[in-house]
């Protein structure tokens, strides 16, 4: 007669366990990729709209500029420079302080799934 004293590791729970594990670790990880490649759909996309107004606003700046110095040639060269030179300059620094503040207030990459591993930690945390 066998003997029944001696316990078999519970191999079905055991096994269920690590699929539970690997499933979670599976949908986190697609998570992530999703998130990858949303953020670099729209870096890229925000990218060439911003070069694209740069370089538009760019000629725009020159012809203006030269537009400005032609009609003030005669009479208010020095000035008309200098005004154009001062607006130039603060409309950069603009540009620079709001980009800055921008990417300040720019939401953290993968919240989504940081958030996901809190909670898992959570879950798995005894109580």
């Amino acid at each position: 007669m066998p003997n029944n004293n001696s316990k078999s590791p519970p191999l079905p729970s055991m096994r269920r366990i690590a699929s539970s594990l690997l499933e979670i670790a599976r949908s986190r990880i697609e998570l992530i990729g999703i998130e990858l490649t949303e953020e670099k759909e729209r870096l890229l996309g925000v990218a060439f709209l911003g070069l694209a107004a740069m370089l538009l606003g760019m000629l725009a700046l020159v012809v203006l500029t030269g537009l400005i110095i032609v009609l003030f040639w005669d009479t208010w060269r020095w000035q008309a420079m200098t005004v154009i030179v001062v607006v130039y300059v603060l409309l950069a620094a603009w540009c620079a302080a709001r980009a800055r503040t921008i990417l300040r207030e720019a939401p953290m990459p993968f919240e989504a799934t940081l958030a996901e591993f809190e909670k898992d930690r959570d879950a798995l945390r005894p109580d």
